[in-house]
């Protein structure tokens, strides 16, 4: 079957410390997996969309446990790439609400960082909606870097909406390498989704002076939490945070983006996207690894009452 969304990207296996515990003395972990793609792909899924994830894994236990973790959410795995010479790339990281998360990967010289641009095909896009993107691939190595814009290529060819996160990672590079590799992709996407400091480090201190230049929506993710959502044809809309204990805020940024996507899917305007983009955030951060937290589209509709209807009943019996 055509696949409504279509992402591309590396998908690492997750070993996330017991919580409050700083790495370097924790003795106990969680297996899960991580990565900003296939957050987003398992979030649309959980939301009821038809997800192809794309992407490399290493001929190894952790390269069998992303792609099962992966089917488990929902998500069509059967184009991934399994390589025999090159690992599966590891992430470990403790988690905390109130402190700095220490975050180690193991990913140089990664199953994933050996994306080509002849592995992705015209048939894998056939009939997708949206194909979405982050600028973590084309910084992982050369040929993925190559292979980002052959995305944009058939995502361009297949009439597919084409949505880009920068998702920054200081650990894979220099400001000015982001700058080079990323910035360019800003005006190739339709819909661009990123925090202020991230338009600030691309070099762009209007993200609205885009408009015209390529996309047609653009979200600016502010520090205060809340977002706004601007496009040519409406009045900005603008989101604050729904106020939520949090217990592990990473992850956050993808299941916002899962969120707003999810409502662009069903034809919703601005305000709604935003909306639903906070709610899944908010569900997210509240419990541990990426994906725990991630709302079926019930769990989504009863969190959204919850947040704006003080008298709505929160126990579900």
């Amino acid at each position: 079957m055509s696949p409504d969304v279509v992402v591309c990207g590396e998908t690492m296996l997750l070993m996330l410390a017991e919580p409050g515990v700083p790495l370097e003395h924790a003795v106990s972990f969680r297996r899960s997996i991580a990565g900003a793609e296939s957050n987003v792909a398992a979030g649309l899924a959980r939301l009821g969309h038809s997800v192809r994830w794309l992407g490399r894994v290493g001929d190894d236990p952790a390269g069998r446990a992303v792609l099962a973790q992966l089917r488990a959410h929902g998500v069509d795995s059967s184009y991934a790439v399994t390589d025999p010479e090159a690992p599966t790339g590891v992430l470990m990281r403790d988690s905390h609400p109130a402190r700095a998360i220490d975050v180690q990967y193991l990913r140089a010289g990664s199953a994933a960082s050996r994306l080509s641009p002849h592995e992705l095909q015209p048939r894998m896009f056939q009939g997708a909606r949206l194909v979405h993107i982050t600028g973590i691939t084309p910084m992982l190595s050369d040929s993925a870097n190559r292979a980002t814009w052959r995305l944009v290529e058939l995502a361009r060819a297949a009439g597919a909406v084409l949505s880009f996160d920068p998702n920054i990672r200081h650990k894979l590079g220099t400001p000015a390498r982001w700058r080079e590799v990323v910035t360019p992709l800003l005006s190739h996407a339709d819909v661009v989704m990123a925090g202020e400091d991230e338009w600030e480090l691309l070099g762009v201190p209007d993200p609205a002076a885009l408009l015209g230049t390529g996309p047609r929506t653009i979200v600016v993710k502010h520090r205060d939490k809340s977002a706004t959502c601007l496009t040519s044809d409406a009045e900005a809309a603008v989101q604050p945070a729904f106020d939520v204990p949090v217990s592990d805020p990473v992850g956050a940024g993808d299941a916002f983006a899962a969120g707003f996507l999810s409502g662009l899917l069903h034809g919703h305007g601005p305000d709604q996207c935003l909306r639903q983009a906070a709610a899944v955030a908010a569900l997210v951060v509240q419990c541990p690894t990426d994906t725990d937290g991630l709302p079926n589209q019930a769990g989504l509709d009863r969190a959204l009452a919850g947040f704006t209807d003080a008298g709505s009943e929160t126990v579900i019996r």
